[in-house]
C-alpha cells in the first residue's frame, strides 16, 4: 500500500540483461508509467538478479518485497501444473503456433490459474523457441545420451532429457556460462538471444536448431498488491502492459534472428540443422512425456495447444 499522497512503488525484478527482450520490456514499462502515471506510480527496475535471484523471486513477490516479476513459465509448477503445457517438448510447430495459442481462451484462462496462491498473471512475454547447445553435434536423440544439460527447475524438462538418456541438472541462469565453461554440464537449452547475451556460444561448439520448446515468461504481480491500487490506475497499467507486451514480442522475434546471425557469423559455434525426419525422430522420442503429464496439465489444454499447429 502507498502512503497518502505517495505513489505506488512497483519494484520490477528480473534475472536477465537489460539488452534482452525482457530487459527492454521492463525499461519500456518503466518509461511509459513515468510518462502517463507520474506521481501515482513509480517503477524501479532491477535486472540481472541484482535484487532477487530466480530461486527466491516468487517468495519475494508473495512477501511484497517485489511487485512485478516475469519468470519463465517453467517456474510456476509449485502453483499450477497447467502451465507445464509450455514446457512439453516439440509440442508447437513454430513461434506462430505459440502466439496463436496465447491468444486463445484456454491460454487466457491459464493467466488466472494461480489465483488461489495469490498470484495474478498479467501477460505472456515471449522470448522465442529453444535451441539445444552442446559440446557435440546433436542430430538424433541418441546423440544426447550421457550428456549433462542445464535446466530450469521443471519436472517436465527433467523428463524431456531423461527421455533421450541425458542427465538434467538444475542450475540458476546466472551460473550457466561458468558451469558450461568448467564442464559441469555439457549442454543447455535456450533461445538465440539468451545464448548470445550470456556468451554461451563461446563455450558450446555446436548448436542444434531444434526449436523444440518454448522459453516464454509470464508477467505476474500479487493479487493483493494489484487490488490495492485504484481501479483507474490498474486500468491504465493494463493498457501500458498490453502495449509493452506487443513491443516485447516483436523485439524477441527480431533479436533472436539478429543474435542467430551474429553467433553463426562469429564462427564459435557450428549450426546443426535438423532434417524433417531427424526432427520427427526427436518428437517421437519425447511424445511419451506429453502422455505422462496429460493428467496434471489437462488433456483439453494439450489438445488446444496441438490444434494451433494446424495451419488455417
Amino acid at each position: 500500500m502507498a502512503a497518502e499522497g505517495e505513489p505506488f512503488v512497483i519494484k520490477f525484478a528480473h534475472v536477465v540483461a537489460d539488452d534482452t527482450p525482457k530487459g527492454k520490456g521492463a525499461l519500456l514499462f518503466q518509461k511509459l508509467v513515468h510518462e502517463r502515471l507520474a506521481g501515482k506510480v513509480k517503477v524501479e527496475v532491477y535486472p540481472n538478479s541484482t535484487l532477487v535471484g530466480d530461486a527466491d523471486e516468487m517468495q519475494a513477490l508473495l512477501n511484497n518485497e517485489v511487485q512485478i516479476l516475469a519468470p519463465s513459465l517453467s517456474k510456476f509448477g509449485k502453483y499450477t501444473k497447467k502451465l507445464q503445457v509450455f514446457d512439453l517438448p516439440f509440442l508447437f510447430d513454430d513461434e506462430a503456433a505459440v502466439q496463436r495459442f496465447q491468444s486463445r481462451e484456454t491460454s487466457r484462462d491459464l493467466l488466472r490459474s494461480m489465483a488461489d496462491s495469490g498470484i495474478y498473471g498479467l501477460a505472456y512475454w515471449n522470448n522465442g523457441l529453444k535451441q539445444l547447445s552442446a559440446t557435440q553435434a546433436l542430430r538424433l536423440p541418441g546423440d544426447a545420451a550421457g550428456l549433462a544439460f542445464r535446466i530450469q527447475p521443471s519436472a517436465v524438462l527433467e523428463a524431456q532429457f531423461n527421455a533421450v538418456g541425458a542427465k538434467p541438472v538444475v542450475l540458476p541462469f546466472a551460473e550457466v556460462y561458468k558451469s558450461l565453461q568448467a564442464g559441469l554440464v555439457q549442454g543447455a537449452e535456450n533461445p538465440w538471444s539468451n545464448i548470445a547475451s550470456q556468451n554461451m556460444h563461446k563455450v558450446q561448439p555446436f548448436i542444434t536448431e531444434s526449436n523444440h520448446g518454448v522459453l516464454n515468461y509470464m508477467l505476474v504481480t500479487s493479487s493483493e498488491f494489484w487490488m490495492s491500487m485504484p481501479f483507474a490506475v490498474r486500468s491504465e497499467l493494463e493498457g501500458i502492459i498490453l502495449e509493452v507486451t506487443q513491443a516485447v514480442n516483436r523485439e524477441a522475434a527480431a533479436l533472436n534472428q539478429r543474435d542467430r546471425d551474429r553467433i553463426l557469423a562469429s564462427g564459435s559455434s557450428k549450426l546443426v540443422a535438423l532434417t524433417p525426419e531427424q526432427r520427427q525422430a526427436w518428437r517421437e522420442k519425447m511424445m511419451p512425456v506429453w502422455q505422462s503429464y496429460e493428467n496434471e496439465i489437462g488433456a483439453d489444454v494439450i489438445r488446444a495447444a496441438l490444434t494451433v499447429n494446424r495451419k488455417r
